[in-house]
């Protein structure tokens, strides 16, 4: 199972991004993908998950109406679209998958981070 986040950057106040997770090693459609972020001299902390029905779970109440996960199976992606960013955003954004359900604190893999900076 490899997991391979990317799409971060530096952008300012109210600006968009969107994270890219490739996936492989699995048989994508049947997995859980989920989004986490870890800020500096925090604790990591789940964003968004999708289940393999599909099915969205917000972890991050702040992030409700501004960010969006989809999955295209064709290309084993799963994407987090982030608007209207602020710098409690400002996070290494990780994504996890696991093979059972969105779990908040037992994902069972792992990719490597890509930092989103939001620069005031």
């Amino acid at each position: 199972v490899q997991l391979q986040a990317s799409g971060g950057g530096l952008v300012q106040v109210g600006e968009s991004l969107v994270l890219s997770c490739d996936a492989s090693g699995f048989i994508f459609d049947h997995w859980a993908i989920g989004w986490f972020r870890q800020a500096p001299g925090k604790e990591r902390e789940g964003v968004l998950c999708i289940n393999m029905s599909g099915g969205r779970i917000y972890y991050q109440d702040s992030v409700k109406g501004r960010f969006t996960i989809s999955r295209d199976s064709a290309k084993n992606t799963v994407y987090l679209q982030m608007n209207s960013l602020n710098p409690e955003d400002t996070a290494v954004y990780y994504c996890a998958a696991d093979d059972l359900s969105c779990h908040y604190d037992g994902m069972g893999y792992w990719g490597k981070g890509t930092q989103v900076t939001v620069s005031s």
